[in-house]
Order: C-alpha cells, then structure tokens, then sequence
C-alpha cells in the first residue's frame, strides 16, 4: 500500500513539508509506502475546460501534473498539504488539482484522501473546506484526525514546536493507515467497490 503525498508549497523544507514528513513517517512505522511529490516552482496553468484531456491526462504538459496523475494511478490514497497565505489553499495547489481531477479524475476514486494546511496564524480551516472538495466530488473517504487537519510555524523548525499541530498529524497517519488496512481487508473478502449511477447531468435551468 502506498500513499502520494502532495506539497502545494514551493518550499521544499517548510512548514508544509515539515507537517507532511511527519505524516509520513509515521505512516511508513505502520507498513505504508509514502512519496511525497513537491509541486515545484515553475508556473503552473489554470484548467480552461478546454475538452483536451486524454488517457495521457492534460493537454498541458510543461507542469508536474501529468506526472503526479500517473503516480496516482498507482496510489492507494492521497494527503494534500498547502500553505495558507490569504485564508485560503494556495493558488498553485489550487490549479494543480483543477487539473489533475478535471483530467484524470477516475484515478482517485474509492482512494481515502486528506488535506492538511499550515499557517503561521488563521486562514487554516477555510483551506480544509476547499481542499475537502475534491474528495468529496470525487468518491473519496475523507481521513480525519483528533483535531483538524493543521500545523502552525512560520517556518520548518517552528512547526516542529506546534506539538499539538504534529500530534494531529500523527493520529492523522494512523487513521489513514487504519482505513486503507480495512480496505484491503474487505477487497479479500470479496467486497465490492460501491456501484455508482452515471449519465444524468443536468443544470439549474432545465
């Protein structure tokens, strides 16, 4: 079992990552495979609803976000960490996502997600809600833990002091290995993916 887990900060040794690291580890103390794939510095396009999207994925190919849809096909579940620099998720993780579930939505369903957000002060829980969306539009259990999902620092070495913060990310860990643990479980049971209706689409017109 693996999780793939996503910094929406360019910082490759901040408080994002210190939080997901934290997840990690503890993730792999309980037999979980982790990746954490950073989202980079490079710009990252907005989704057009251009209609382009393939079995490759994106019609954009000069991001990451092919490359992280392709490891998510492998992926067993998912944590989405972002900074919170005006009380919401980062713009780039923000259209990174877009994307990747416009694309290649199909590789996350039935897979447990979490989101994760760090602040120096507020602006964290509003980040949650918007991050929580993707799983929710996309099938995905969504792991809680024994607070919401958030650190506080200013940088990597202050989030290390947010013992709470970091306990939450442990407990985090735990649920998310407890749940992928049942999963499996069930799958050797012979328990079914849930079937799921499709085709009736409609909008607030007709």
């Amino acid at each position: 079992m693996k999780i793939l887990l996503l910094n929406g900060s360019i910082h490759r040794n901040g408080t994002t990552h210190a939080a997901l690291e934290e997840v990690a580890q503890t993730l792999q103390q309980e037999g979980i495979e982790t990746e954490i794939f950073q989202i980079g510095a490079g710009a990252i396009r907005d989704c057009m609803d251009c209609g382009k999207c393939s079995e490759q994925g994106c019609i954009f190919t000069d991001d990451a976000v092919n490359e992280f849809t392709a490891k998510a096909k492998e992926a067993d579940g998912f944590i989405f960490g972002t900074p919170v620099y005006y009380a919401h998720p980062s713009g780039r993780i923000q259209s990174f996502l877009d994307r990747a579930f416009f694309s290649q939505g199909a590789v996350f369903r039935y897979k447990p997600g979490a989101a994760v957000a760090v602040a120096r002060r507020g602006g964290t829980t509003a980040s949650l809600d918007v991050l929580n969306k993707y799983f929710g539009i996309s099938q995905m259990p969504t792991v809680g833990s024994s607070y919401w999902n958030m650190v506080h620092g200013m940088d990597g070495e202050e989030a290390h002091l947010d013992i709470e913060g970091m306990q939450t990310m442990r407990n985090l860990a735990h649920n998310m290995a407890w749940l992928l643990k049942c999963i499996e479980a069930g799958k050797k049971q012979g328990i079914p993916m849930p079937a799921s209706e499709r085709g009736n689409r409609m909008n607030f017109i007709h």
